[in-house]
């Protein structure tokens, strides 16, 4: 698989755009920061560490903790409190996430390029 480098990406607050799940343990370590921002939709997950999870956006808004310049204040203030599916996008689990293409600006050109044929 080849890798996604997102450095060249032009919309690099694109993949906030529904926000994220985070671990409850991620989300209270977050919360201790102080930052503007909140979480939602808390639920029982089994497939995160402490086997809970909470979104950074209510519904389809962006992620909460985005400034108004389109960065993530939670990478502002360390990058070690970043929850770690932000951290991995455009992968989910070693495996390109099933957003990528509704999201990553990177992949969906790349799609297009492919779709156009040569004259």
């Amino acid at each position: 698989m080849k890798k996604i480098n997102c450095s060249k990406c032009k919309e690099q607050d694109r993949c906030c755009d529904f926000g994220a799940w985070v671990d409850l343990e991620e989300a209270k370590k977050i919360l201790s920061l102080g930052l503007t921002g909140d979480f939602y939709h808390f639920q029982k997950d089994d497939n995160f560490p402490s086997g809970y999870k909470a979104g950074t956006s209510y519904e389809d808004n962006r992620c909460s903790f985005l400034t108004p310049e389109g960065l993530c204040s939670i990478h502002k203030i360390d990058y070690k409190f970043k929850p770690f599916d932000c951290k991995e996008f455009p992968y989910e689990r070693g495996k390109l996430s099933p957003l990528v293409g509704l999201l990553c600006s990177v992949v969906r050109a790349k799609k297009i390029t492919k779709k156009r044929k040569p004259l």
